[in-house]
């Protein structure tokens, strides 16, 4: 059922389930035997996290971390805080950073600084959604699911002020409901 505040499915339910279950193949792969550590970026790398761990068949172990450059705007302000930190310690650890979406890069440019600084064995990048039109700083982009064009996506965990989440696929957000 489509929401009244989606212009279009630009991702269906399907396609994001079947790219999952390639992603978790290819991370199942390149890690076995390895100390592997998905830390995913709350609050809307929750739903991509839940579904990928369990596309993987190798043992893992999994933590969060809450960072905010947005506040209630629909733009990056460009400052990173750290609103909740790892619980497990990842030195000498295999990581893969799980996020939702990377746009302009700056927040998980911090990020992997933030990580890198803590000498995990290795630390690489698991994305569902790709905006290189608004890309600002390069990232190592080693896992991506979809590259998406610069609109305002929503659902499978993005939200637009902590609504949207729920939906079981990314769509794009009327502009109407965004801008006042």
């Amino acid at each position: 059922m489509l929401n009244d505040d989606i212009e279009k499915v630009l991702i269906t339910e399907a396609e994001i389930k079947y790219k999952v279950h390639e992603l978790g193949g290819i991370i199942s792969s390149d890690y076995r035997g390895k100390d592997l550590v998905l830390v995913s970026v709350l609050r809307g790398g929750v739903v991509f996290v839940a579904d990928l761990m369990r596309s993987i068949s190798i043992p893992l172990t999994i933590d969060f971390m809450a960072i905010s450059s947005y506040g209630p705007s629909t733009e990056t302000s460009g400052v990173v805080k750290v609103l909740k930190d790892l619980e497990e310690n990842i030195y000498n650890r295999h990581v893969v950073v799980v996020e939702d979406i990377i746009d302009t890069g700056l927040t998980l440019g911090y990020l992997l600084r933030n990580l890198e600084s803590r000498k995990p064995a290795s630390i690489n990048i698991c994305v569902l959604l790709n905006k290189p039109a608004r890309r600002i700083v390069d990232l190592p982009i080693k896992y991506k699911g979809f590259d998406v064009p610069d609109l305002f996506v929503v659902g499978y965990g993005l939200d637009y002020q902590q609504n949207y989440r729920h939906l079981p696929y990314v769509g794009i957000l009327k502009k109407e409901v965004y801008e006042i």
